[in-house]
Order: C-alpha cells, then structure tokens, then sequence
C-alpha cells in the first residue's frame, strides 16, 4: 500500500484530478447561493447597471461592452484564483512536510471531505450559515480583482465543501505544482461558466431558471461525490484506482 500512495504521488494521472477539480469548481458555481446572484455579480464587476448591461449583452453596441464584460470577469476571477491557488499550494507543502505519514495523511483528508459533503447536503446544522464581508470595494473593473478575492474569502458556505475537496487532494499529492493546476482547474469550473453566462446571458436564461429550479439535485450530486471521494481516500480505494488507471492509461501522458 505504501509503494502505490507513493506512486500516486509521484505521478499520478493529472487528467483524472484535473476534472474532479473542473467538477467542483462547476458545482460551486450551480449551488443556490452563486448562481442566482451572478447578474448581480457581473453588474459590479464591470460598473454596468441597467439597459447598459443588457445592450453589453445584446446584439447592439457589441463589442465593446461584451470587451467590458469579458475584462470585469476575467479581473473577477484573477482575484479569487489568487486566493485559491495560495491556499492549495500551501496545502501541498504541508503534505510534502508530513509525506512520511501519507496513509494516515490521506485518512484525515478522506475524512474531511466525507464532513465537506454531509455539510454540503446540510446535514450539518451551522455549517450553512453564510460569512459575508460587507465593506466592498468600489464597483468596476478596478474593483474586480479585490471583489474577486473578498468572494473568496467570504463565501466560505458555497466554495468551502468543494474547494475542501480540492484542497484535500492537493494536500495528499504533496506537491506545489500539481496543486496549482488543480486549484486552476477548480477556478476555471467557477470562471468559465461564469463569463458564458455573462456573454450570453439572454441566450441562456432558460437554462439558469431550470439549474435554479432543480438546483437541490445540483447539491445533492455534488454532496454524493465529495462522499464518494472521501470514502476512497478513507478505504485506501483512491490510490488503489489511480494505481490501476497509471497502469491502463500509461503514466507517461497525464503525469505532471
């Protein structure tokens, strides 16, 4: 067993890390508290209220203003990638610090991420309260990277179970680098989304109001997983099943 976490943490396959990490981004930008707050968001992302907003996202006066609102999300989503991306590297130097200990490392985590899910599920009473900061800063696009960050730090309830789950893996793999690529995966799963949503907002209202109508089944999928994640951690399944994929796949073409 030990030789195998070794080996998963030496090489494991990065594509298969890389699309939980994309997943969890995905379902922390579906949950109810982000999703229906997203018009909200880009209005103050790029100082665009109103009829301005809607003509950046119609037909007319194209250009520029869908420029603005491309500009306002990428700055948003630099801000709070900052955040995540420290937070995970420091995780993996922390786990290349206990690296001795990987098994009961990796049992910890497993853990962890089994809570991040049952809390996701609310299952937890407490741990659905929201921690807002309240003193933002000024609307625009030099306020987008700040905006950015400060949702980071403070939508601890929507980003937390799965930016946890993130955290978790990088924290088992030990290493800075590939940390990186995941919390940039996990940031992706949140931006991309994110600014197809402002690109096209008319085009896709009717697919926003059926997430937000079904959004409890988003919850309860991305919940189930982070269990099932955890679980594997916990049994020792995880390594066992990226032992077997190196094997299948060749480690040559998805390690780090």
């Amino acid at each position: 067993m030990g030789d195998s976490i070794a080996a998963t943490v030496d090489g494991g396959p990065l594509v298969f890390a890389l699309a939980i990490a994309v997943l969890a981004g995905l379902v922390s930008f579906l949950s109810p508290c982000v999703l229906p707050l997203v018009p909200g968001y880009l209005s103050y992302v790029t100082g665009l209220v109103g009829a301005d907003l809607s003509a950046a996202l119609g037909e007319r006066e194209g250009p520029r203003r869908r420029g603005r609102v491309l500009a306002g999300t990428g700055l948003f989503t630099a801000g709070f990638a900052v955040v995540f991306i420290t937070t995970t590297v420091l995780a993996a130097k922390l786990g290349y610090a206990l690296l001795a200990h990987a098994r009961v490392l990796e049992m910890v985590v497993g853990s962890l991420i089994i809570v991040f899910g049952v809390a996701m599920l609310g299952w937890i009473p407490g741990l659905q309260r929201e921690v807002r900061i309240h003193r933002l800063p000024q609307a625009g696009l030099w306020g987008a990277p700040v905006f950015g960050a400060v949702f980071a730090l403070s939508w601890i309830p929507c980003t937390g179970p799965t930016l946890g789950a993130v955290i978790g893996l990088a924290t088992v793999s030990g290493q800075p680098g590939r940390a990186a690529l995941l919390a940039v995966a996990y940031c992706l799963g949140i931006g991309a989304p994110f600014l197809a949503l402002g690109l096209g907002m008319r085009r896709l209202a009717g697919v926003v109001a059926l997430i937000r109508r079904n959004s409890r089944w988003v919850t309860w999928i991305g919940g189930t997983l982070l269990i099932l994640v955890g679980l594997a951690l916990l049994t020792g399944a995880w390594g066992e099943f990226i032992t077997w994929l190196r094997a299948t796949i060749g480690p040559g073409s998805v390690s780090v």
